[in-house]
């Protein structure tokens, strides 16, 4: 019987298989990590979703077969940027609205998910994001809702905090109504030139918010 703490046949073999595997990991979560990055620098650059893989493989300083061993094609790649985009945003929106009322929740909600850009590089990244939306919704629909199921769970959440308080009416279809609100913020680039072209004014966040309060109201 081996001794307490004493080296197994064969351990050191499996700690050394063990570590380059960990690393190869790391190094292939860099990569799919830069051709995110790429990605993004070319939207922020040009505002347009139409680049091919071959310029963000360029841009990457990778290759193709690099490419296509972590994403099967532009869509994939950028269903992966936006869930990544989403995931981390909706931790912080999280954090910003759990200790609120539902209605300032849904107010500082709306207002994160529809504020303007702070640059004009952010912007181009948003217009090029926005408009691809439509393209994997009508493309690869199920993935797509997956990758914004984490907003439309905070929603639901506000929605069902609201009930409880009472200041939302108790008869709400909480998943359809969480949808249209997360579709009418999230819309809020198209609807914010839409007014201005309609109204003369710019559709903003307090008007996706007000519009959205008095929907959920008892």
């Amino acid at each position: 019987m081996a001794r307490s703490g004493a080296t197994q046949p064969g351990e050191p073999t499996r700690r050394a298989s063990a570590e380059p595997a960990a690393a190869g990991a790391v190094e292939e979560e860099s990569r799919a990590t830069r051709f995110m990055r790429s990605a993004l620098s070319i939207l922020g650059e040009t505002g347009r979703a139409d680049f091919t893989v071959l310029e963000v493989v360029e841009r990457s300083k990778t290759s193709l077969r690099s490419f296509y061993q972590h994403f099967s094609s532009k869509d994939e790649l950028l269903l992966a940027l936006i869930e990544k985009i989403m995931s981390e945003s909706t931790l912080r929106w999280r954090a910003d609205t759990d200790d609120l009322g539902a209605a300032e929740a849904l107010r500082l909600l709306i207002e994160r998910v529809s504020a303007p850009a702070s640059s004009t590089t952010q912007d181009s990244i948003n217009r090029g994001l926005t408009f691809y939306n439509d393209h994997l919704a009508e493309t690869v629909p199920a993935e797509y809702a997956r990758v914004l199921a984490p907003v439309k769970v905070l929603i639901g959440d506000i929605i069902d905090r609201g009930i409880a308080e009472e200041v939302f009416a108790p008869d709400l279809d909480v998943d359809a109504s969480a949808t249209l609100i997360m579709q009418s913020a999230m819309g809020a680039m198209r609807l914010r030139v839409l007014g201005a072209e309609l109204n003369g004014t710019p559709l903003e966040g307090k008007h996706i918010y007000d519009f959205c309060l008095r929907a959920l109201a008892k």
